[in-house]
């Protein structure tokens, strides 16, 4: 529900003007409203609205015509909204927010119901293009890696206490508000110039939003966990999002720690083009800086990098040397921005990476509710594109079978957007399917994909870490896009020890998945952790 019922009372208060921008529904059917030439009829109405409201215009739904509070159901409200959706791309607008109450709670005496207020702007909705980069930032607690984000996204030194680290906690409204899909926690952006596109205050989803629109490049980060017994989130937020790149943190006042090794570790086996950012400069002497630099550039020697320390070498060599080779390491400070610039200027020019063409798909990684609009599915575009309206397949269940659903609309950043191409991170609102149906690991495709869920597949596994050997049998958890599963492993040599590359036959022990020929993923139990590529999916 909405939190401030300020709007819906203005709206009413205004009502209905000829020369107004307000519009009073009670409901809108496709059956009724978009037959026998009503829709360009409802379109002109509401072209009309928009320019009398200067670009804007109010549409009250669930009221009638004088202004009474009625409330329609859920279902009836959503359907609401996808006419009105399909009557303001008609008129060359867009739905640009809505706020929805609990009709009895509005004033009204009927049964229970909705009523809501959608907010229409002038303009189709956004169209990104793809110049958009999305990373993955990793390591240990209290390193500074959110308030280093915080900083960056905002331009706000840090107060020496990580205040802008609270700008990338996730909020309970951010969950309520469902379709902002905001996996990645922070974001920001340049111009045509290359100038920074910043938010004023990232709490204000209104904030990102302006940085979607006014944006030439955006750039997202998926802000991960650096506590070691949640690792297994760490790892999902590595694996499991379409990033380009990997931003890991090294606190001057601490150093590597074995959180920190990890998290090395499961960027770089996952060959995910990395920087690397010593943090809190500010706390150290500068000989203790250039002595961890020296310390980070022999711990990726030893995982058999190349570190390119880029205070020596340059942000031009920085950019065009990065790879899952080549990792540039740089000194920081959120409270005396230092090294920010850099960091700017890194992300402003830094290639996309992660394109995949082909068919759409995206594995899911959290389901919503939300008031009026029903199930939404969140997570990173795979392949492909995808357009409201399209028709898709949503699974797999439990016994491996698929469902037909249909895509009502799709947020990006507190922004609604026509389409969603692949490397973005999205939210997806459903018809045909409740929230409680939709689980962590399943994927949407297009409806004529075919797609088949195993249960067993066969990959080629490196051992990175185990203190003993791993025999048949042996029973990790599987992290492959966002699936995270327990998994019973068989090597075909009927054993793999440290550092050791092999192929094994890997079962799912309790459901299948979709699982393609390529697909990378990190295995873990207790200490011991690996990697491994999918080389084979038999058809079951």
């Amino acid at each position: 529900m909405s939190a401030d019922r300020a709007v819906l009372d203005s709206a009413l208060r205004r009502g209905e003007e000829e020369g107004g921008s307000v519009e009073f529904k009670e409901r809108l059917t496709k059956d009724v409203h978009l037959a026998d030439g009503r829709l360009e009829s409802l379109a002109a109405q509401l072209r009309h609205r928009v320019l009398s409201g200067d670009g804007e215009a109010t549409y009250v739904v669930g009221v009638t015509d004088d202004g009474g509070v009625a409330g329609i159901p859920p279902e009836e409200f959503s359907e609401t909204m996808d006419v009105l959706s399909l009557l303001a791309e008609e008129a060359g607008a867009h739905i640009d927010d809505v706020g929805t109450w609990n009709a009895r709670a509005a004033g009204g005496d009927s049964e229970e119901g909705l009523v809501g207020v959608a907010t229409l702007k002038e303009g189709a909705v956004l169209d990104t293009d793809d110049d958009h980069i999305v990373v993955g930032t990793a390591g240990h607690v209290d390193h500074g890696k959110s308030t280093l984000v915080g900083s960056l996204v905002t331009g706000q030194p840090d107060d020496g206490e990580g205040g802008t680290r609270s700008f990338l906690d996730v909020q309970p409204h951010e969950v309520e508000r469902g379709l902002s899909a905001d996996l990645s926690y922070g974001v920001y952006g340049f111009d045509e110039q290359g100038g920074p596109v910043r938010m004023d205050n990232p709490d204000r989803k209104s904030d990102r939003a302006e940085v979607v629109r006014e944006a030439k490049r955006l750039v997202s980060f998926v802000d991960t966990v650096g506590h070691e017994p949640w690792l297994r989130t760490t790892i999902r937020g590595l694996v499991g999002q379409k990033l380009d790149y990997g931003l890991l943190v090294v606190a001057a006042d601490d150093g590597p720690t074995k959180t920190t090794r990890e998290h090395l570790g499961i960027l770089l086996a996952t060959e995910l083009p990395t920087v690397v950012a010593i943090t809190k400069t500010d706390m150290v002497p500068d000989e203790r800086v250039a002595e961890l630099e020296r310390e980070v550039e022999r711990l990726l020697r030893n995982a058999d990098k190349t570190p390119l320390p880029v205070a020596r070498h340059g942000v031009e060599a920085a950019i065009e040397e990065i790879s899952e080779q080549v990792v540039p390491v740089l000194a920081t400070s959120a409270v005396t921005m230092d090294g920010l610039a850099v960091l700017d200027e890194l992300f402003e020019r830094l290639p996309k990476t992660a394109r995949e063409a082909g068919d759409f798909s995206m594995y899911i990684d959290r389901t919503y509710s939300v008031t009026g609009v029903g199930a939404v599915a969140s997570g990173t575009v795979r392949s492909g594109t995808v357009e409201a309206g399209d028709e898709l397949l949503l699974g797999p269940t439990a016994d491996g079978t698929f469902r037909e659903v249909e895509v009502r609309s799709i947020e990006m950043h507190y922004h609604r957007v026509d389409e969603a191409r692949a490397g973005r991170i999205v939210g997806i609102a459903l018809k045909g399917v409740k929230e409680a149906d939709i689980e962590r690991g399943m994927v949407l495709v297009p409806r004529d994909s075919e797609p088949t869920a195993v249960r067993e597949f066969e990959a080629e596994v490196m051992v990175l870490n185990h203190p003993t050997r791993i025999d048949d049998g042996y029973e990790p958890v599987v992290h492959l896009e966002t699936v995270s599963e327990a998994a019973v492993f068989h090597p075909d040599a009927g054993q793999l020890l440290p550092g050791d590359t092999g192929r094994a036959t890997i079962r799912f022990k309790f459901r299948p998945y979709l699982v393609e020929e390529g697909q990378r993923f990190v295995f873990r139990e207790g200490s011991s952790k690996g990697v491994g590529t999918v080389v084979g999916v038999p058809d079951e």
